[in-house]
C-alpha cells in the first residue's frame, strides 16, 4: 500500500508562491539543535525526540533545527530522517519555527529532503552542499535553486568546514542570496566565521535576510556585533544559551560576558567531544533515555573526563532551569 500523502501543515502553498517568513515572521533568537535519540539497540527512540523538542520550547529557544550535523543527520536513513522532521514539527506545532536540515550526497536525495519538509510543515530548510563529491560554484547555485524550488519556504544556505563541508567564498554566497529566490538565510561556521558574515552582509545587502552562527555558539558574541539574528547550537543546554542570548538583546554586554564565561566550560569540553557530549548532558538532565551515539569512531567519555563534566554542570547548574512536562514523550 502506498503511503498516504503528507498534509501541508499551517497553509503553506506551493513551491512557487512567496515566502513569507521572512518579512512577517523573521527567525531570530536560540535555534536549538535537539539530539537524534537512539535506544540501546540503536533504534530511534521518539519518544526522547519528542522530549528534546519540547525542553528546547521550555528553554526559551526561538526556533528549533533538525536533523543536522549535531543531530547525526548522517547516521540516518532517508525515512529516519524524515521521521525526525514529521515527529518535530509535530512537538513544536507552531509555537517556533521548525528549520528542517535537508543535505544531501546529491542534489536529487537533497531535493527529496526539501520537498518533505516543506510539506511536513517546516517553516525553512537548511541544506549543505553535497557532502561526498563537493560540486563547484555553478553546481551550488544550480543546487540551491532546486532546493529552493522543492521546499516552497525560505531556504538556509549551510557554510560548513571541511571534509564534510564545502566552504563557501563570500562572493558566492552573495551570489546565491541575489540570484535565486527563497535562498534567502545563512548560517556560517567556516574558519572566521564572523568575519565572513560581514562580507557576505556586505555583499548581499538586502537579500540577506538574516545570519547565525554555529559551532555550539562559541562566537556568539562577535557575531551579535555584525548583526547576527541568533545562533544554532545543539540544545543541551538551550536555557544557558538563552541567558546570554537575552542580555545580549537588552543591550546588557556586561552580563552577556559574564553569562558566557560560564559557558565556556562546556563549550571546551563539546569542541572534543561534540554530540557525545550533547547527549550526555541531555540523558544526565533527564531529557533522553540512553545517550547512545551511532556515529562511526565517537569519542567515549572515560572516567576522568566524566568527572570534569559532573563539576562544570555543577558550576552551571543556575542556568539550567528549563523543566519539562512529565507526559511529554510518555
Amino acid at each position: 500500500m502506498a503511503p498516504a500523502p503528507l498534509p501541508r501543515s499551517r497553509g503553506r502553498g506551493s513551491p512557487r508562491e512567496s515566502f513569507p517568513m521572512s518579512s512577517t515572521q523573521p527567525f531570530r533568537g536560540i535555534f536549538a539543535i535537539p539530539v537524534t535519540p537512539f535506544t540501546p539497540d540503536g533504534d530511534l527512540d521518539i519518544p526522547s525526540l519528542r522530549r528534546c523538542g519540547e525542553f528546547c520550547i521550555q528553554a526559551g529557544a526561538g526556533g528549533v533545527v533538525a536533523p543536522v550535523n549535531a543531530s547525526e543527520f548522517f547516521t540516518l536513513t532517508e525515512g529516519e530522517r524524515k521521521t525526525v522532521v514529521e515527529t518535530v514539527v509535530e512537538q513544536t506545532n507552531g509555537r517556533v519555527p521548525v528549520v528542517a536540515g535537508v543535505s544531501g550526497s546529491s542534489t536529487r536525495v537533497a531535493v527529496e529532503m526539501a520537498r518533505h519538509a516543506g510539506r511536513a510543515g517546516a517553516d525553512s530548510v537548511m541544506a549543505m552542499p553535497p557532502y561526498v563529491r563537493h560540486p563547484g560554484p555553478d553546481e551550488i547555485v544550480e543546487f540551491y535553486g532546486a532546493v529552493a524550488a522543492a521546499a516552497g519556504v525560505p531556504v538556509w544556505i549551510q557554510d560548513y568546514v571541511a571534509p564534510m563541508g564545502t566552504p563557501m567564498a563570500p562572493a558566492l554566497l552573495a551570489r546565491l542570496l541575489r540570484e535565486i529566490p527563497g535562498v534567502e538565510y545563512l548560517k556560517e561556521e567556516t574558519a572566521l566565521a564572523p568575519q565572513v558574515m560581514t562580507q557576505v552582509k556586505s555583499l548581499a545587502g538586502d537579500a540577506l535576510k538574516g545570519m547565525m552562527g554555529g559551532m555550539a555558539g562559541r562566537y556568539l558574541l562577535d557575531e551579535y556585533a555584525r548583526g547576527a539574528c541568533g545562533t544554532m547550537p545543539a540544545c543541551e543546554v538551550t536555557d544557558a544559551h538563552v541567558a546570554v542570548w537575552n542580555a545580549l538583546e537588552s543591550g546588557d554586554q556586561a552580563e552577556s560576558r559574564r553569562l558566557f564565561r560560564e559557558l565556556l566550560p562546556l563549550l571546551n569540553i563539546e569542541a572534543m567531544y561534540s554530540f557525545v557530549v550533547y547527549k550526555e548532558v541531555l540523558y544526565r538532565r533527564g531529557i533522553i533515555a540512553c545517550p547512545k551515539s551511532r556515529a562511526p569512531g565517537s569519542p567515549t567519555l572515560d572516567e576522568t573526563a566524566s568527572r570534569e563534566l559532573d563539576l562544570i554542570l555543577t558550576d552551571l547548574a543556575p542556568l539550567l532551569t528549563a523543566k519539562i512536562p512529565a507526559t511529554v514523550g510518555v
